[in-house]
């Protein structure tokens, strides 16, 4: 890469680049490998059923198709049914989903999918916000701008009202009356 931008590797500054990258793909690509039901598997037993919601969970991802980095808030809630999982964990599969060459879409499914399978809530409801830097240092330039990724599983799919209740606990309130699924 640095030959390719007519860069000289053996120059002072650049010559440990190569393997600071190496190291930094390590980190930014650690979800590669990991198993991210893997993290649910701690459960705990519990009576209610109301909806459990973790929300504002930070994230850094990198963009597949540009290389460059999104990253945002990722907003997870399940309807329990008899059993909940730590809300550490929740944030641990977010990160397992985030640590990949990722799109934020595909990165929303999986999260859903990963809370629907091992826990078997009644319902699961993801959402993601997410500035993407493909859009803010090249191409459009429009720094600021947040796309908005949702999945619904269960229960959320065919209530309004619990899908109202996510956003008015994110603090969305009304403003996703429209969302339809």
């Amino acid at each position: 890469m640095l030959e390719g931008i007519g860069e000289d590797p053996d120059r002072e500054g650049l010559r440990e680049t190569p393997e600071r990258i190496a190291r930094m793909c390590e980190e930014l690509f650690a979800g590669r490998e990991a198993d991210g039901q893997e993290e649910l598997s701690k459960v705990f037993a519990a009576e209610g059923s109301q909806m459990v919601l973790e929300k504002d969970i930070p994230f850094y991802s990198m963009c597949e198709h540009h290389m460059l980095p999104f990253y945002g808030k990722a907003h997870v809630a399940y309807l329990p049914e008899g059993r909940v999982v730590g809300l550490s964990k929740l944030a641990r599969t977010v990160e397992i989903y985030a640590r990949r060459l990722q799109i934020q879409e595909r990165m929303t499914e999986q999260i859903a999918d990963a809370v629907a399978a091992f826990l078997s809530p009644r319902g699961v409801m993801v959402a993601i916000e997410a500035e993407h830097m493909c859009m803010t240092m090249r191409g459009v330039k429009k720094p600021g701008s947040r796309t908005l990724s949702v999945a619904v599983r269960g229960a959320f799919e065919t209530d309004a009202l619990l899908r109202e209740q996510f956003f008015w606990m994110l603090g969305m309130g009304t403003g996703a009356q429209g969302w339809r699924g």
